[in-house]
């Protein structure tokens, strides 16, 4: 018999041991969280910016010519 310190083949030291690093980790992942919280959020366009976005709607014939422009100049000023 292995003793009453043994736990399907852990011992108490490694269960001590997992429950530390647990603990640093959740500790991590607290922090990140934390760290995250004041900054602001990006809008998830697909990494465009709205001149890209701009000239697909032009593209696809969603705004004409003097739109176009007349947007891409107020995004550019």
């Amino acid at each position: 018999m292995l003793g009453w310190h043994h736990f399907w083949g852990w011992t108490f030291g490694g269960f001590f041991g997992l429950f530390w690093i647990l603990v640093i980790v959740g500790f991590i992942l607290f922090i990140k969280w934390l760290a995250q919280q004041g900054k602001p959020r990006e809008p998830k366009t697909g990494g465009e910016d709205a001149l890209d976005i701009l000239k697909k709607r032009y593209a696809r014939g969603e705004i004409n010519k003097e739109e176009f422009d007349q947007k891409r100049k107020d995004l550019t000023s």
